[in-house]
């Protein structure tokens, strides 16, 4: 049973990756069948009860990975997260690393003044 929204609030669903390649091969089926984009995307929206834009979107993306149209690819954007995880948990490393010299700096020295 899905969870109560609030009023006015749309509703948010997580399609698998699964569900979004089926999607995407509909639509670039309809293409080819009717030889036209024209369309394409609405209808296979409709038919599968899922969104109009999130649908389109994972045409566009689905385009930009198989080099087809520009833009970052999945994988790109995938990397681009993993390193900017991965600077900011340096980042913190480091400011606790630079207070902590601070700290022993400051006490070698109250201890050297003794």
């Amino acid at each position: 049973m899905p969870k109560e929204q609030a009023p006015g609030k749309p509703q948010t669903r997580r399609y698998s990756d699964e569900e979004k390649a089926a999607a995407v091969r509909m639509v670039r089926t309809l293409r080819a069948e009717l030889g036209t984009e024209h369309g394409t995307v609405q209808r296979v929206a409709t038919q599968l009860g899922y969104g109009v834009e999130s649908v389109r979107q994972w045409v566009k993306q689905a385009e930009i990975d198989a080099g087809h149209a520009p833009g970052v690819t999945t994988a790109e954007a995938r990397r681009i997260r993993e390193l900017e995880q991965e600077n900011r948990e340096l980042r913190r490393a480091n400011e606790i690393l630079k207070r902590a010299a601070s700290f022993f700096g400051a006490e070698l020295d109250r201890q050297h003044r003794k």
